[in-house]
């Protein structure tokens, strides 16, 4: 009789795991009787806990004020943040809430002429005029410039709150740009206000006083005080995400235990033995079977597996690259989804000894990490290969 070893991954806990168990061995046993599914449940014994109840955290306010005092920082954080997202997010907004464009009396000049003028002498400087929040500012000005809400925009604003919009939108792209790019560095808020403050004065704005960091349209829009309610629900949160992340970086630095209760668990299986196992299950397979020749194993088969890029980056415990896989290693089979981002190839890293499989929930990230013991799919690639 076929032993199928069921490896569960990140942040499973009970009565989630016997759930989840039950599902997968319902889904293996429909399309091949007469196997013994074992679970293997790691994550009540070596699984990550706050041990001493969140003490590690900070506390929910970083200030005196009452509960019910406005946080006018968060308040900023929340705008800043949306501008990040989409640096033309005020100006769209602007322009939305504006009148009808009216026909123009004869002679005169459009609202947005001058803006434009200034933002193209702008652009002509180069990047040396925002040098401390990074490069892109000549671009960022140049695509501003012509960018055709700008006159909708200026027909609702004065030339003062125009300039400061603009000057709010170049530094939001910026600084977007340098996130988008994986920049090391990011200027903190107090250097972001400042170069606003500089590029609104440069823009046709009044020297500063009456304006600091983002009064706007997009904060009412965005929410006020999105920033503070994720800080003040930061312990919820981590509660909510710790077991996950814990259970990686607990396993990354303390995972011989593991191991150990996993080769205890082959000890006493007669063969044949299939190990399934998911995310993190499947890195624990893994680094046991690379360091433990265990014959009545003949089959490894991974579910949205971070194994082969903890390889190749060279963060695997047990092989570091280009180390091939030993000899004893058993036949692999790595199944993935295109859509989940947490899911990695291993054909290319071991020639030969890898069979990558995609399979195709039809659901987005991360709803694509969980979604392979639902699909109909991956139980008929894993009892294909069942010896």
């Amino acid at each position: 009789m076929t032993a199928v070893v069921f490896i569960h991954g990140t942040g499973v806990r009970e009565p989630g795991f016997s759930a989840l168990a039950g599902r997968f061995s319902v889904g293996v046993t429909a399309l091949r009787g007469g196997l013994r599914v074992v679970p293997y449940y790691w994550g009540g014994e070596h699984g990550a806990t706050l041990a001493a109840d969140g003490a590690s955290l900070p506390p929910a306010s970083r200030t005196r004020r009452g509960p019910a005092a406005p946080d006018a920082a968060d308040d900023d954080t929340a705008a800043w943040a949306a501008l990040y997202a989409d640096p033309y997010a005020e100006l769209a907004l602007t322009a939305a809430a504006g009148a009808p464009a009216a026909e123009l009396p004869p002679g005169s000049l459009p609202p947005d002429q001058h803006l434009r003028a200034r933002l193209a002498a702008l652009a002509a400087e180069g990047d040396a005029p925002a040098a401390d929040l990074g490069p892109g500012l000549a671009r960022a000005a140049t695509d501003l410039a012509a960018h055709p809400l700008l006159g909708a925009a200026a027909a609702a604003l004065t030339p003062d709150d125009l300039a400061h919009l603009a000057a709010r939108s170049l530094t939001a792209r910026v600084i977007a740009d340098a996130l988008d790019s994986d920049a090391p560095l990011v200027p903190a808020g107090a250097t972001r206000d400042a170069v606003t403050d500089r590029l609104a004065r440069t823009l046709g704005a009044s020297p500063p006083g009456r304006e600091r960091g983002v009064r706007s349209l997009v904060l009412r829009v965005a929410g006020s005080a999105a920033s503070g309610a994720v800080v003040r629900r930061r312990r919820a949160l981590t509660e909510a995400a710790h077991p996950a992340a814990g259970d990686v970086l607990r396993y990354l630095s303390r995972g011989e235990a593991v191991r150990a209760g996993l080769r205890t668990l082959l000890a006493g299986l007669e063969p044949p033995v299939a190990i399934v196992a998911h995310s993190l299950g499947g890195i624990i397979a893994l680094d046991t079977l690379v360091l433990t020749p265990l014959p009545q194993v003949r089959l490894l088969v991974t579910a949205g597996s971070q194994g082969p890029f903890l390889y190749e980056s060279g963060s695997l415990p047990s092989l570091e690259h280009p180390a091939p896989l030993p000899d004893h290693f058993p036949e692999w089979l790595n199944l993935y989804d295109p859509r989940d981002l947490l899911s990695y190839l291993g054909a290319g890293l071991f020639p030969g000894r890898v069979t990558d499989v995609a399979v195709d929930s039809r659901q987005p990230f991360p709803a694509a990490h969980s979604a392979y013991w639902t699909n109909p799919a991956v139980y008929r690639h894993i009892v294909d290969r069942l010896p």
